[in-house]
């Protein structure tokens, strides 16, 4: 981790924002919810991940190690694309 991340401190007055009422609040840079808007959204829930077991090859366990720290979830979204392209 980044420790400079840490020493950046916000400059937002929190007790400021806190302290605003419902009609206080800007909103006027907010889009219309239109028509549009809603035919085109998709509604989801997330899903839960399961840890199971498996059997990988070493060499495919390490080429996507070497993708970076989330390699687990590279492999979830492989799995994912491999499912959803051979659904009957």
């Amino acid at each position: 981790m980044n420790e400079n991340a840490m020493n950046n401190s916000s400059r937002t007055n929190w007790d400021k924002v806190d302290s605003l009422t419902e009609e206080e609040i800007d909103t006027s840079d907010i889009p219309p919810l239109t028509e549009e808007f809603f035919t085109k959204s998709r509604w989801w829930k997330p899903i839960t991940p399961l840890n199971v077991f498996m059997q990988v090859d070493p060499d495919t366990l390490a080429w996507f190690q070497s993708q970076g720290e989330d390699y687990e979830k590279k492999m979830a979204a492989a799995l994912r694309i491999y499912a959803d392209d051979h659904k009957v």
